[in-house]
């Protein structure tokens, strides 16, 4: 059975960075679609950042755009978010997933447009906890 495990989540201070990392048993990442989601006390699950399969594409919500990456390392069989310049709005249960399909829209906002992230995926973690705050 495939598991997914997070870590690397903690408190941090407004402007400061975490990487979150997920391993895999029994499940190579390889060139499979990946994914961070996260949900926020009161909201729905939003994705955050993908890679399509074959790691065509890369997509990021527009909320964390320029400040979070999505990596994986082949050789460690691990996939990361690194997250830079972390708001409290930011703070969230974090999600890693794969095995599925990346999808990526543009949404109308106020101010013009901004990315929306989401997916399929058929392999999830159980969350670590990411709180921002002073």
């Amino acid at each position: 059975q495939v598991q997914l495990v997070e870590s690397g989540g903690g408190l941090v201070q407004p402007g400061g960075s975490l990487r979150l990392s997920c391993s895999a048993s029994e499940f190579t990442f390889g060139d499979r679609a990946i994914a961070w989601f996260r949900q926020a006390p009161g909201k729905e699950r939003e994705g955050v950042a993908c890679i399509t399969t074959g790691a065509g594409s890369t997509y990021y919500s527009g909320s964390v755009k320029g400040r979070f990456f999505i990596s994986r390392d082949l050789t460690k069989n691990l996939m990361y978010l690194q997250m830079n310049g972390l708001k409290p709005e930011d703070t969230a249960v974090y999600f890693c997933a794969a095995d599925g399909r990346c999808r990526h829209r543009y949404a109308t906002t106020d101010d013009g447009y901004t990315d929306v992230v989401g997916g399929s995926f058929v392999s999830w973690g159980q969350g670590a906890q990411v709180t921002v705050s002073s």
